[in-house]
């Protein structure tokens, strides 16, 4: 195989068209889930998850975090990055000294340990990659959560509501 410098437009095009085509034989298809496609699950006391997507390649999830007015999500490490975009309402960690509101970008790092807390409430989309331990006062871990805990949420809440399962969330 060589790779010219400077390929004519006719010998791009062709590439590209069977490049197309093996991405067709191979790729899934774009998804779509639209908000009535995943219901409100409850999580923890006044916190409720929307599940957006299950991908078990990459051992990530996305979903909407509804934490109500004085909500608590308890003290908690992720060994993933995480990456949030907050939509409605403020929030903070106790460990930290900004609060998130409606607009703001939240980048995380794996290994950070916090604490989310929401005065008003708020809702937030959040990129999870890797699990997620929580800890009790003496940093002992006492639940692990990941992409399956996740999928294993979602099936089993859409069977307790009588909502049939939407496999366009899973990659």
């Amino acid at each position: 195989m060589t790779i010219s410098s400077t390929p004519d437009a006719d010998s791009l095009a062709a590439v590209e068209a069977r490049i197309d085509r093996r991405r067709d034989q191979y790729a899934l298809p774009e998804g779509h889930v639209a908000e009535a496609d995943s219901p409100w699950l409850p999580f923890v006391p006044q916190v409720m998850i929307k599940h957006l997507t299950f991908d078990i390649r990459s051992s990530s999830a996305a979903n909407v975090l509804w934490v109500q007015a004085g909500g608590e999500l308890g003290r908690h490490r992720h060994r993933g990055p995480v990456s949030g975009y907050v939509l409605d309402g403020s929030w903070r960690y106790l460990e930290y000294d900004w609060v998130g509101r409606p607009g703001d970008f939240i980048r995380e790092s794996p290994g950070r340990t916090h604490t989310l807390v929401s005065d008003e409430g708020m809702k937030t989309v959040f990129w999870l990659n890797g699990p997620v331990e929580f800890l009790d006062e003496q940093n002992r871990v006492t639940e692990v959560i990941d992409v399956f805990w996740f999928i294993d949420h979602y099936e089993r809440g859409c069977q307790e509501q009588g909502i049939p399962i939407n496999r366009a969330l899973y990659l």
